[in-house]
């Protein structure tokens, strides 16, 4: 098992080829006629491309085609009204059949609730919600335990002098805290129970490097919208935050803007963000949701003969679910002091010695 703070490399790839017959559909994966398996996929609202938690899942069925020869369909909804719809003509295709369709997002809970039970030889797997069925493999994740530790890194870059020289649209720049200020941000996209988690374990883990910082929180109501993220953003440097984090799909690439442009810190979401941000210099790191072994571990149950319907995984710190990556120009240039106290507070979550909390008001 890696230590939390090394870093991960993931895979890149692109869609290929339109499916035929699915309304926004974007394409498929190498489709083989020896391949046995095929997957439908059925991604949240605001699409591939987002550098985040979409392009994380994609991440996950692009591995298993690679590793398992299976194949793969993508369908990228554009309003919560088409997910039931997406579901169900991947459950009822006969040319070919889909022994998996994926449904990721909380968002289509009720749709394949519906789905679920009306096909019910049909293997679904949903991410970041559950449903109670047998031809459901639920899985969840325990995002604040990961948003503890990149608040815990938050809070001890704020209340010290730290900076890293850098660049941003070739221009040399230096990345730092303030020195008079010890104030960190959270940026989330739209306000539900799921991403007040982010918020709740980044706020306690902050406060668990000092209980004087102060947390600045805001929510975009979009998953899409890097402007108002930036407005957010600047208002939030300009009140003193040294490092905001988001959990904000899309809108988090405004964050980034304005972190660059600002001189000052930020930390992504879902993925390795630092790997594809013209802002790289501002990322310090990341909170690294693992929807890719979701969907990889799902596909491989179904090739397997396993598949674990009706169960609920639960992936968190312990299980490698989530966790923090360090950026990609940031890597060897945190504090020894800094990592070592990120380390034990990441054992202290694992052995139940902190309790991280999922609402804002206990953290």
């Amino acid at each position: 098992m890696r230590d939390t703070l090394d870093r991960r490399t993931f895979l890149a790839g692109t869609t290929g080829a339109a499916l035929t017959g699915l309304a926004g559909c974007t394409g498929t994966g190498g489709e083989s006629d020896d391949a046995e398996t095929n997957v439908g996929m059925v991604y949240a609202l605001g699409g591939l491309g987002d550098k985040a938690f979409n392009d994380m899942a994609h991440t996950g069925i692009q591995q298993a085609e690679s590793e398992l020869d299976i194949s793969y369909s993508n369908t990228e909804p554009e309003s919560q009204s088409q997910f039931e719809t997406m579901q169900r003509q991947f459950a009822s295709s006969t040319d070919p059949t889909y022994e998996l369709v994926c449904c990721i997002g909380f968002a289509q809970t009720s749709a394949l609730e519906t789905n679920a039970s009306e096909f019910s030889d049909q293997k679904f797997m949903l991410v970041d919600s559950v449903v109670e069925s047998d031809n459901v493999a639920s899985y969840v994740f325990r995002e604040e335990e990961g948003s503890f530790q990149v608040g815990h890194l938050a809070g001890l870059l704020t209340t010290r002098d730290f900076s890293h020289d850098g660049s941003y649209n070739d221009e040399e720049k230096t990345f730092s805290t303030k020195p008079d200020s010890t104030t960190v941000g959270f940026i989330g996209g739209k306000e539900n129970p799921l991403i007040k988690k982010f918020e709740a374990g980044f706020i306690a883990g902050a406060h668990h490097a000092d209980e004087n910082i102060e947390v600045l929180s805001a929510y975009a109501g979009s998953w899409n919208d890097p402007s108002t993220g930036k407005e957010i953003a600047d208002s939030m440097y300009e009140n003193g935050a040294d490092v905001i984090y988001h959990a904000a799909g899309g809108t988090g690439s405004g964050l980034f803007k304005a972190a660059a442009e600002r001189g000052r810190l930020a930390i992504g979401v879902d993925s390795d963000q630092s790997l594809s941000s013209a802002a790289s210099h501002t990322i310090v790191a990341n909170m690294v949701k693992h929807v890719d072994t979701a969907v990889f571990n799902a596909t491989q149950n179904v090739v397997d003969e396993e598949f674990n319907g009706g169960e609920v995984s639960a992936l968190g710190l312990e299980r490698d679910g989530v966790e923090a990556v360090i950026g990609t120009e940031y890597e060897g240039k945190i504090p020894s002091g800094i990592t070592d106290a990120l380390a034990s507070s990441k054992d202290a979550i694992n052995n139940g010695e902190i309790d991280v909390p999922t609402d804002p008001e206990n953290a």
